[in-house]
């Protein structure tokens, strides 16, 4: 299943960003630390990608730390760009961001010329939360829902730098179906364009390879050490669900209720210190999203071609106004 989510205000965010991003000196892309990658918005990247960029992990006290690592060091490695790990809600993190912009535009500073920043990122990563507090003030509308931000706003941090906010922008078309799944289980995703259940399964596909344990301590599920990764996603959905008491009449269990319960749970960061993906990973991801994309827009021009060749209907191959003579 494709999990695709573009309302309208998001069409209105991308004309905006594409008309201010002329004036920006850095932009300021705000990740999930729980999923660097995925949370990445290619979109943004191709409007503002020769613009330098700080990248900013945020919810970092949630995220596995080995892994936040990992991807700081995958997204320096790229030129133009520097990366920081924070929790936007602690001061003296965010406000290291201000010096940050200043590395990336040395030339920028003063009243004569004001540093300009972008701030943007995908929905519900935390970023209303960072500008309030970089600004000190409730500047930013917050909520753990995806789509508060709706309108551009333009906040002044200091004298001589200006900061706009951008509501959360996804991508028309996501080519990854991991990403899709993990935007989802992250609530960057409308409650309206998934199955519930189906992320779930998913969420816990990714939770059995790499934090068994972590699914066994939250659940206590009784089971000996090892059986959780090796239980069937479905299985183990129904068991979560029967431990924490989702049970219909007739001893079903509630699996659209069990789904809310783990998802609930891996965004509150109550199973413990989680990143979905690695950079490894979330490559292969990528070119194997690449190559099938490729295929796709293949057969896509290859049907337009046939359409395009086609006689138009009750008119037999030859008979059209430009076919030869006898």
């Amino acid at each position: 299943m494709a999990i695709q989510w573009f309302p309208g205000h998001m069409h209105l965010t991308k004309k905006a960003i594409t008309e201010r991003i002329k004036d920006i000196d850095v932009v300021i892309e705000v990740l999930d630390a729980r999923l660097p990658g995925s949370s990445a918005n290619p979109l943004l990247a191709d409007i503002t990608g020769h613009k330098p960029t700080l990248k900013v992990l945020n919810k970092q006290d949630v995220a596995d730390p080995e892994r936040t690592g990992q991807w700081l060091q995958w997204y320096d490695a790229r030129p133009g760009t520097r990366a920081v790990a924070l929790d936007a809600s602690e001061p003296a993190p965010a406000r290291k961001l201000i010096d940050a912009c200043h590395l990336l535009a040395p030339n920028r500073g003063g009243l004569a010329k004001p540093m300009r920043v972008l701030i943007c990122g995908v929905p519900n990563v935390g970023k209303s939360t960072l500008i309030n507090t970089l600004s000190n003030k409730r500047q930013a509308k917050t909520g753990d829902e995806a789509g508060i931000t709706k309108l551009e706003q333009r906040i002044v941090l200091a004298d001589d730098f200006y900061l706009w906010d951008t509501p959360g922008m996804l991508w028309p078309r996501i080519i990854v179906p991991e990403s899709g799944y993990n935007l989802a289980a992250s609530g960057a995703i409308g409650r309206n364009a998934y199955d519930e259940e189906l992320v779930a399964l998913e969420l816990l596909r990714r939770l059995q390879q790499h934090y068994a344990p972590l699914l066994e301590a939250r659940y206590k599920l009784g089971l000996p050490p090892g059986a959780v990764a090796q239980m069937h996603d479905e299985d183990l959905l129904e068991a979560i669900g029967r431990k924490r008491g989702a049970v219909l009449g007739g001893g079903r269990v509630n699996l659209q209720k069990t789904a809310e319960i783990v998802m609930t749970d891996f965004r509150a960061a109550i199973l413990g210190r989680i990143t979905l993906e690695t950079p490894s990973e979330f490559e292969a991801w990528m070119a194997q999203g690449l190559a099938q994309d490729a295929v796709r827009q293949a057969k896509k021009d290859a049907r337009s071609r046939k359409s395009k060749s086609a006689p138009p209907p009750g008119e037999a191959p030859g008979q059209g106004a430009d076919a030869a003579p006898d």
